[in-house]
């Protein structure tokens, strides 16, 4: 049976993520004082008073300025009008999908800034929610303005609660009679089980790519926002499923942009969130615009894949634009092409498998996760010492080592102590004596073994 669902739900910047922050105990969502900045989605699971559930955080729902009533206070401006105009039919329909999947709501408001036409609307559409809604005035910070929460019992909801998500204040008390409403159980939805185990995939690619798009087409439904704008995706969005019996995490991440390029604020923020996201990965799903080809901005997200020793498929995303744009060549000869190309550009994971999928169209996309699973799988193979040694002395018949001020490079023997990366130590007559060079070559023939 999966866990509760606790869905977040209110306008824009009245605190949302910093509550989804304190609940799950660490900072998973994206804050910023920046209206709009939660897009998507957030699920995490959450405890309280031994009771375990899933808290989803929303984006903010805009008021529509035509449903502004006569003497009621507008929502306050964003500051980013620009920036999230775009998205705000699809923020909004993110939130309304969560509150159609909860078992209860926490309806955030901000006390600062009083009772607004936003708020008035949010409530409008909660009534109609079917599950217990619990009101949580926000940034209720001392007496005076926890006496001025008291505005918000207008809205006809049950009860207000006062609180600071900022600083813990109150938060206990909303728990308390949010746990208390909660069923004992949610009914079981496939691939919502082990939700803490199983193989951790992140879906990694510079902005605009189709990583969302991958990660709806990969789950068969809208589970995150997906334009044509580059940037929509600001958090690392996790995601469990089964896959074949086997539990796995889906990380999807915001597109990562050269150093130089990236923006203060939340954007540089979400580009952290993403390098994390792959530092916990054990499979990065390297995705890369088949339209563009390998770009410097894909060398460089590459890049960051390889120090934290995450296994690698790479996916080239939107092949049937590709196919469309070169119709009259046949499908085998584009693909060996593009696949030498691609290893050619990546020089440094030339040994990965290149899958060419569209998202959008789902055109293979069914081989993505078995191939992410299979490199998953040769983390944990050990091979004997033995029979590791006797590939050594093959690759050394092959190739011997070159020398270096007169003096060559000795192997002795070699050993694998870890898996998950596989490790291997070469004892050697002396260190100094090993060529980069040489040392690839030995992990090539490593590899095709």
């Amino acid at each position: 049976m999966r866990d509760p669902i606790v869905a977040l739900v209110g306008r824009p910047n009245v605190g949302k993520s910093t509550l989804f922050n304190r609940i799950v105990g660490q900072r998973i969502a994206v804050v910023h004082d920046q209206p709009g900045t939660t897009r998507d989605r957030l699920h995490s699971s959450a405890e309280w008073n031994g009771i375990s559930f899933t808290v989803v955080d929303t984006g903010g729902i805009e008021v529509l300025p035509e449903t502004v009533a006569a003497g009621r206070r507008p929502a306050p401006e964003p500051v980013q009008a620009q920036d999230s105009a775009p998205y705000l039919p699809l923020i909004r329909a993110q939130a309304e999908q969560a509150i159609q999947g909860a078992d209860a709501i926490i309806f955030i408001t901000d006390v600062a800034s009083g009772l607004t036409a936003g708020d008035e609307e949010v409530a409008d559409i909660l009534r109609r929610a079917g599950c217990p809604v619990f009101l949580a005035a926000n940034k209720a910070d001392n007496a005076r303005l926890r006496q001025d929460a008291l505005e918000f019992y207008s809205l006809g909801l049950k009860e207000v609660h006062p609180i600071s998500a900022l600083h813990g204040t109150g938060v206990a008390d909303l728990l308390d009679d949010v746990i208390e409403a909660l069923p004992a159980s949610g009914p079981e939805i496939e691939g919502e089980a082990n939700q803490d185990s199983g193989v951790k995939i992140a879906i990694v690619g510079r902005p605009n790519v189709g990583k969302s798009s991958l990660l709806n087409s990969l789950l068969g439904e809208e589970r995150v926002i997906v334009s044509p704008i580059a940037g929509t995706t600001r958090d690392a969005i996790d995601t469990h499923l089964e896959w074949e019996g086997a539990p796995v995490t889906l990380i999807d991440t915001a597109g990562i942009r050269r150093r130089g390029k990236i923006r203060r604020g939340v954007e540089h923020y979400s580009v952290l969130r993403a390098l994390k996201a792959i530092q916990r990965a054990d499979v990065a799903l390297l995705v890369i615009d088949g339209m563009d080809g390998v770009t410097a901005q894909d060398m460089h997200v590459a890049s960051f894949i390889l120090d934290e020793w995450a296994s690698v498929v790479v996916l080239v995303n939107k092949w049937d634009a590709v196919e469309k744009d070169d119709a009259d060549r046949r499908r085998s000869d584009r693909m060996v092409e593009y696949t030498k190309w691609v290893r050619e550009a990546l020089r440094f994971l030339d040994y990965v498998p290149v899958l060419f999928i569209s998202a959008l169209t789902g055109k293979r996309v069914h081989k993505v996760l078995p191939a992410a699973l299979t490199v998953q799988e040769a983390r944990f193979r050990r091979i004997p010492t033995g029979e590791l040694n006797r590939l050594v002395q093959a690759a050394l018949a092959r190739h011997s080592p070159p020398s270096k001020r007169g003096k060559r490079l000795k192997i002795y023997y070699a050993s694998q102590p870890e898996v998950d990366p596989p490790t291997f130590v070469f004892h050697v007559n002396d260190p100094n004596l090993v060529h980069f060079g040489y040392e690839r070559y030995l992990e090539n023939r490593l590899r095709e073994a």
